[in-house]
Order: structure tokens, then sequence, then C-alpha cells
């Protein structure tokens, strides 16, 4: 009688387990297809990022989205090493489509 309650747990942990991982991915998925749907619907918002930005000789060139401060700064050594260019990531508004920033609005904070 032991051994069947044991494997009885068991299983049960095995399928509130396995309950948790596809509520967990589900999430996931629908937050990166939501994203696409929006790109290719040329759905635009606003919102506060953090971007990588380039200057050239002082003016704004390009902007990348980034997702966290770390990353950021991470890309930014790497460009500084391989280009010409001034980068600064900075917490930004920006216009949005997608996972691509449009246009910078306003820049709230530069990350050093």
């Amino acid at each position: 009688m032991g051994k069947l309650k044991i494997i009885f747990i068991i299983i049960i942990g095995f399928i509130l387990y396995k309950a948790f991982i596809a509520i967990k991915d589900f999430n996931v998925g629908v937050g990166n297809r939501v994203s696409i749907i929006e790109e290719e619907a040329g759905f635009e918002k606003e919102g506060e990022v953090i971007g990588l930005i380039m200057y050239l000789d002082g003016e704004l060139q390009e902007h990348l989205l980034t997702p966290s401060k770390s990353k950021c700064l991470k890309m930014k050594e790497i460009a500084e090493e391989t280009s010409y260019a001034d980068y600064e990531c900075a917490v930004v508004l920006a216009v949005l489509q997608g996972n691509k920033i449009l246009s910078i609005i306003e820049e709230i904070e530069v990350i050093e």
C-alpha cells in the first residue's frame, strides 16, 4: 500500500510540473506571436525601451531595441571596437513597430 501511494504522488507531481511548463511556454509563445502580428500589420505604439543608439559626427544615425541594460552595454562595447561611430545605451521613449524602434521621441536616461 505504501509503494502505491508513493507512485501516485510522483504521478500527480509530474502532471502538475507538465501543466506548469505548458502554461509558461504558452505565455512566452503568445508574446512572440503578438509582436510578429503587430509588425506585419504595421501597428505602431509608443513605449519606454532600452536602445543602442549610433551617432555619426554627432548626428543620430541608427537605433536598435535591446532586451536589457547589460545586453545593450555588451553590444555597445563590441560596436565601438569595430566602428568609428559613437554609441550610447539609453532608456528612450520611442515609436515601436513589433520589436523595432521606428523613431525616438525623447531620450530619458543614458546608461553607463
